[in-house]
């Protein structure tokens, strides 16, 4: 081999080493380089039976109270303190925080799913299966069991949380407990459309078809009570007719009161 060639060969080498060498240098500033964050992803897991909170909602929440994060390094943003922030609202149940190597902020949200609510004179709530309590919304409206009348719950209009242990919450989870018996009941979820307090917490059901009005009384003795009203549609209004009795009281053990 010639020197002339063996100097071509050897210039070359060194300079795709040195191009090399540039590569990865040039790529491992750019590893070492801080990520900015690039925007906010929403993802609301059960949008499609709940919309208390929307995607919009949480950009609100996120940039008022958090502040700026859009063009700031992602290690440096609190994701603790978003999920806080989140967290904090009366219809959010859990919320999670996380950045990706895209360059978002990722949020992973879930409702809080409300079984019953209650409408009062100072406006209402509503009230998980958990009895945790948060204010009615604004903007939607959950298709649930309406609990209205002279409700025994006294609380502050942007109460959130459980109530203390006392009479209040005693008849709150009760109430609930025949609220949970409808909706795990085929015969019943469909078929009592309102629920009426009378003075004292005693329960009045009201059936979707027909003039009968359900006197519950307490709320307890659910099962028993919840029979004895089967019995009245598939004994006595075959016998009497529908519409025939405007009352049903089904309050008392072993007794079914009827009066037009």
């Amino acid at each position: 081999m010639s020197k002339t060639v063996r100097h071509i060969i050897n210039t070359t080498s060194a300079l795709l080493l040195a191009a090399a060498l540039c590569v990865a240098f040039i790529a491992g500033v750019s590893c070492r380089a801080p990520l900015t964050c690039k925007g906010l992803n929403v993802v609301i897991s059960d949008s499609l039976t709940n919309r208390f909170v929307s995607a919009e909602d949480v950009r609100k929440y996120i940039d008022s109270e958090f502040g700026e994060y859009v063009g700031c390094h992602i290690d440096s943003i609190d994701l603790r303190k978003v999920e806080e922030i989140l967290d904090g609202k009366s219809a959010v149940l859990k919320s999670e925080a996380y950045t990706t190597p895209d360059g978002m902020l990722n949020i992973a949200l879930t409702q809080r799913t409300p079984i019953a609510r209650f409408i009062t004179q100072g406006g209402g709530f509503y009230a998980d299966s958990e009895g945790f309590i948060f204010p009615l919304q604004d903007s939607y409206a959950s298709r649930v069991h309406v609990i209205d009348g002279q409700i025994p719950v006294r609380i502050g209009r942007d109460f959130k949380g459980w109530l203390e242990e006392g009479p209040q919450k005693e008849w709150l989870e009760k109430v609930l407990e025949v609220v949970r018996y409808m909706e795990g009941n085929r015969t019943w979820k469909d078929k009592i459309v309102q629920v009426n307090v009378k003075e004292g917490g005693e329960l009045v059901l009201i059936p979707r078809e027909g003039n009968e009005k359900f006197h519950f009384g307490q709320p307890d003795a659910i099962k028993e009570k919840f029979e004895r009203m089967e019995l009245y549609y598939t004994s006595i209004i075959p016998a009497k007719g529908a519409d025939y009795y405007r009352n049903v009281n089904v309050e008392y053990d072993g007794q079914i009161v009827c009066k037009k």
